[in-house]
């Protein structure tokens, strides 16, 4: 998951390598960009960044990408409601160059954990992959569905449709 299945602008291309040569680190690529249902130019691009000093790796994430602490959200990931794990969001917008990143930053101990459900949502089966470009098109290019009506269908599709029938949560703290 350090490559994508998607194609990258050059840009991007450039722009992540640019950031994993400044953090010193790999950056995995989840989501949508290793699926049939990325958008180019619309969805976002989900990276996980592992690190055993999160603070110095989100003070110099920062620096790269030249914004405030204040974006930085902690969050509780519970995992099939079983497994907690605490880490950081912070979401990048380059709106001139169609850049969209999440960002989540976790401990390197939660690394197999954190991939393994990665993983996991990265071939869905024909039904799911379809539900979703369709969810897509009605948010991204019809723009018909509000924010909040897509990620709600959006999590229901991955976490219950395809998931282990019980959805995992993230808590923003």
């Amino acid at each position: 998951m350090e490559t994508t299945n998607n194609k990258l602008t050059s840009y991007q291309n450039v722009f992540f390598n640019n950031l994993s040569n400044f953090l010193d680190t790999k950056l995995y690529f989840f989501g949508s960009v290793q699926r049939f249902d990325y958008f180019p130019n619309s969805s976002d691009i989900d990276v996980t960044i592992f690190t055993e000093n999160k603070n110095s790796t989100i003070m110099k994430l920062l620096h790269f990408l030249e914004m405030d602490r204040s974006k930085v959200r902690e969050v509780v990931w519970n995992i099939n409601h079983n497994t907690l794990i605490k880490g950081n969001k912070l979401k990048y917008k380059d709106i001139e160059n169609n850049l969209y990143v999440e960002f989540s930053i976790y401990n390197e101990k939660y690394k197999e954990i954190v991939l393994n459900d990665h993983n996991s949502k990265k071939t869905l089966p024909f039904y799911a992959t379809f539900l979703l470009l369709i969810l897509k098109f009605f948010y991204y290019k019809m723009k018909l569905l509000s924010k909040n009506v897509y990620i709600k269908s959006k999590r229901f599709i991955l976490n219950i449709l395809v998931g282990t029938k019980r959805e995992s949560q993230f808590v923003m703290v």
